[in-house]
């Protein structure tokens, strides 16, 4: 298993136009046509498939754009209470709720927002099985199809011991009683290949349950808008699934739907050297980009030279640990230099916080065809304020 995540980022494109200096600093810019092209793809698959697509709401949910999303998609797939609410008052359309362990006190207004509930394990879905079909909520089950495909532990649902979902060697009449549909996530990041083997390794297992099915759930991590996805591929394994099993599909990509959608720009503040060249900016790595400690992962730095001046960038922070990593520019840098970096419309805006009370970066939507530019929100201090007491 590899130790760091690689980027997915792709080329800059059209950002390599957008001038780092009409925004504020942090802030996070979308590109709301590139956006759209994602989304064109993926309905696109949707259709000549026959699948239910829904934007996985955890990746990316900015929902100022949820007009756009609801354009295309068939609607969200939320991970408690808080996303399925913002899924059906936003974006429309199914509701899908997924969420490892459910509160007794949230079940009536998950099943009020949602049209499937997915459990993730036979005692949960014990618990609210009669609940959830008195509201005419179909019922999910996720499993665990115990075969991995992850590139990162820590990212591989199916790793030993994992919390996530039912093992499909645990499956019997009583576990799957009341089952409407079933689900797995298991991977992240990925192409078409990956799925094809995880469905091989676990479709024998789940042939005695699959013709009192509704639906076949395949979660999300999915690069489906990437350019070397093999969507053709995955376009013809929907079919088949469909066609033999008399079930619907469904597929909750998050990254996907923001691919290469938006840079987090960033300010220069401070240049130290200590046994090499630092860099001192108002992007933190643990408030802005937690998956860079996480993961962990390098982003991509838009336009970064081959040769040049390399520093070791940093946020504001007083964590030791506050680094993005080395970066190298051609030209020495100086403070108040812009920068940008790469494909973080999905996971790094909604993971932002507050630590050290470092400010939280801006949120614009750009046009790129239209140059149009908007700062949608802005944050101060009483955002701050407002999650301590």
């Amino acid at each position: 298993m590899a130790d760091m995540m690689q980027t997915q980022a792709g080329d800059a494109g059209v950002f390599r136009n957008f001038d780092l200096n009409r925004v504020p600093s942090p802030c996070f810019v979308v590109d709301e046509k590139a956006v759209e092209r994602n989304l064109v793809v993926l309905k696109e698959v949707a259709d000549r498939s026959g699948a239910h697509i829904l934007s996985a709401l955890k990746a990316f949910s900015m929902f100022s754009l949820a007009p756009l999303v609801r354009q295309y998609l068939g609607g969200t797939c939320a991970s408690g209470v808080f996303e399925a609410r913002l899924g059906r008052e936003e974006y429309g359309g199914e509701v899908a709720t997924f969420c490892a362990g459910y509160k007794a006190q949230d079940m009536a207004e998950i099943l009020d927002l949602s049209d499937h509930i997915i459990f993730n394990s036979p005692a949960q879905k014990g618990r609210f099985l009669d609940q959830a079909q008195a509201a005419g909520v179909q019922v999910g089950l996720r499993i665990n199809p115990e075969h991995s495909e992850g590139e990162i532990p820590k990212y591989d649902p199916c790793a030993p011991c994992s919390r996530l979902g039912t093992p499909v060697s645990a499956l019997n009449a009583e576990t799957m009683a009341g089952v409407d549909g079933i689900h797995m996530h298991t991977l992240c990041e990925q192409g078409f290949e990956p799925l094809a083997r995880t469905w091989a390794a676990v479709e024998p297992s789940l042939a005695p349950y699959l013709p009192d099915l509704k639906w076949v759930n395949f979660g999300g991590g999915h690069h489906i808008t990437r350019a070397d996805y093999d969507r053709e591929a995955l376009i013809a394994f929907l079919q088949k699934v469909r066609a033999k099993h008399g079930v619907e599909v469904y597929l909750e990509p998050g990254e996907a739907v923001a691919l290469d959608a938006g840079i987090l720009v960033g300010e220069i503040l401070d240049l130290p050297v200590n046994g090499m060249s630092l860099a001192i900016a108002d992007i933190s790595a643990t408030c802005h980009m937690p998956d860079v400690i996480e993961a962990p992962y390098r982003p991509a730095l838009m336009d970064e030279a081959e040769s040049g001046t390399t520093y070791r960038l940093g946020g504001p922070s007083c964590l030791a640990g506050d680094v993005v990593g080395d970066y190298t520019w051609a030209k020495p840098l100086k403070v108040g230099k812009r920068f940008a970096f790469l494909d973080q419309a999905h996971y790094s805006m909604v993971k932002t916080n507050t630590f050290n009370g470092v400010p939280l970066p801006a949120i614009a939507i750009w046009n790129s065809e239209t140059d149009e530019l908007k700062v949608v929100k802005q944050f101060g201090y009483d955002d701050f304020k407002a999650r301590l007491s």
